[in-house]
C-alpha cells in the first residue's frame, strides 16, 4: 500500500473489484493505493470500533449506512492502538463532526494513519453486487496519476486472497500484559491474543477477572504459568485452516479440562480442535444487527458480527469428539450458519459473534457470566 496524507474531497478516486466492476468517486482519508478483500458492514453506528478491530486486517470495509463520520473520532472508543482496515468506503461523509467527545474528523484520522478510502460512490449498488457475487479482492486508487483501467484491474487480481491467509500473528501483541480486575479479584484468565479487542478483557475485568493477555505464539507452559482459572481465545483475522499453532494450543488446554471460552476466531479454533472443518462464507457476517438463537435457551439475540469463515458442524445431532460430546449451541437465523459450540462433558464453549459488542448491542453480554459460572463450577 502506498499513501500520502494530503487528501482532498475533490481528488479523484476509483474502486476496482476483481470481477471488473468499477466505481468512481472522491478520495477520503489518505490518497494513494490500497488492496484487500471487499466486505460490507451493516452497522449504523460504531464505525470507530469497526476501524480499530484487528479482525478487519487486510479488508476494505464498505459501510452500508449512507452517512458516516457524524460523531467524529474520540480517544476513548478505539478497540486497539491503530486502524486495521485496509481501506474504507463511504457514500456521504460528514462535512463537520458534531459530538462533545470528538477530537478530530474521521477523514483526518484516516489520513493521519495512512488509510486510503473513497467516498461519493453508490454504496448500495456496491453492497448488492457483493451480496450477489460474494466478497472479493478490491483496490482503491486515488490521486492525480491514476493508472488506466486495465492496469488497475491487473493489480487487483495480483493481490493476495483471504482464503489461505495466515494473519493472526500480524495483529497480536508481542508482549504479554495484564488487565487488572475491577474491584475484588475473583478469577485469573489467560487470554490468547489472536487479534483481541480492548473491550473483551474490559468485560471480564468488570466481573472481577484479572486477565493476562498473551501473544499468539504463547505455549501451554506460558498459559498455565499464570495459574489460570480459565483460558480465553480471542477473535482475529485470516483463514482458520492456517492457524495450526492455536489449534494445537487449544487441544492442550482441552486435555487439562480447564474452563475455556472462545470468541469469533476462537470459535473456529475450537471447531478445528474438536475435529470439525471450516469454510469460507460467500460474503460473511458483519455489522451489529445479526439475529442469533441460543439453542440452549431458545432466546433470540441481536448480535454484532465480523467473520468471513465458519465452522462446518452438524446442526441436528450431538457429535463425539476426542474431548467428549459436542453440539452446536448457537445458530444464525438468517442462514443457519454455526454461531456457537459447546462441550457437554467438560467446561468449554465458544461463539462466533462478539458478546463484548461496542458500540452494541449487548444482548449477548451474559456469555461472560456463563464463563464465570464455568470457572465457579470448576473451583467448587
Amino acid at each position: 500500500m502506498t499513501t500520502s496524507t494530503r487528501g482532498a474531497s475533490k481528488t479523484p478516486a476509483v474502486l476496482v473489484l476483481e470481477d471488473g466492476r468499477m466505481f468512481r468517486g472522491r478520495a477520503y482519508g489518505a490518497v494513494g493505493v490500497t488492496f484487500g478483500e471487499a466486505v460490507f458492514s451493516t452497522g449504523m453506528t460504531g464505525y470507530q470500533e469497526t476501524l480499530t478491530d484487528p479482525s478487519y486486517h487486510r479488508q476494505v470495509v464498505v459501510m452500508t449506512a449512507p452517512h458516516v463520520g457524524n460523531t467524529g473520532v474520540n480517544d476513548e472508543d478505539p478497540e486497539s492502538k491503530r486502524i486495521w482496515v485496509a481501506g474504507y468506503v463511504v457514500r456521504d461523509p460528514a462535512r463537520v463532526p458534531s459530538n462533545w467527545r470528538s477530537r478530530r474528523s474521521l477523514d483526518e484520522e484516516l489520513a493521519k494513519q495512512g488509510v486510503v478510502g473513497i467516498s461519493g460512490i453508490d454504496t448500495r449498488a456496491l453492497t448488492r453486487h457483493l451480496r450477489e457475487r460474494g466478497a472479493m479482492r478490491v483496490g482503491i486508487f486515488s490521486g492525480n496519476a491514476l493508472p488506466d483501467e486495465g492496469t488497475m484491474l491487473t493489480e487487483v487480481r495480483q493481490a493476495p486472497e483471504m482464503k489461505g491467509a495466515s494473519l493472526y500473528e500480524e495483529v497480536a501483541t508481542e508482549e504479554a500484559y495484564v488487565v487488572p480486575a475491577i474491584g475484588e479479584k475473583k478469577f485469573t484468565v489467560a487470554a490468547v491474543d489472536l487479534g483481541i479487542k480492548g473491550m473483551t478483557p474490559q468485560r471480564m475485568a468488570e466481573r472481577g477477572i484479572e486477565v493476562h493477555v498473551l501473544p499468539a505464539t504463547a505455549t501451554a507452559e506460558e498459559i498455565f504459568a499464570v495459574a489460570p482459572d480459565g483460558v480465553f481465545f480471542s477473535n482475529g483475522p485470516g483463514d482458520p485452516e492456517k492457524a495450526e499453532h492455536p489449534v494445537s494450543l487449544m487441544r492442550e488446554v482441552l486435555e487439562r479440562k480447564t474452563p475455556l471460552f472462545g470468541i469469533c476466531f476462537g470459535n473456529q479454533i475450537l471447531g478445528r480442535a474438536l475435529g470439525f472443518g471450516t469454510y469460507k462464507l460467500k460474503y460473511g457476517h458483519r455489522g451489529i444487527n445479526q439475529p442469533v438463537q441460543d439453542r440452549t435457551t431458545g432466546k433470540v439475540e441481536v448480535t454484532a458480527h465480523n467473520h468471513g469463515f465458519a465452522v462446518d458442524a452438524p446442526l441436528d445431532k450431538v457429535s463425539d469428539t476426542a474431548y467428549g460430546r459436542a453440539e452446536v449451541s448457537h445458530v444464525c437465523l438468517n442462514d443457519q450458519v454455526v454461531e456457537g459450540l459447546q462441550l457437554l462433558d467438560q467446561p468449554a464453549f465458544s461463539v462466533q459473534y462478539h458478546p463484548e459488542a461496542a458500540a452494541g448491542p449487548h444482548d449477548a453480554a451474559y456469555l461472560f457470566d456463563r464463563f464465570v459460572s464455568l470457572m465457579e463450577g470448576q473451583r467448587a
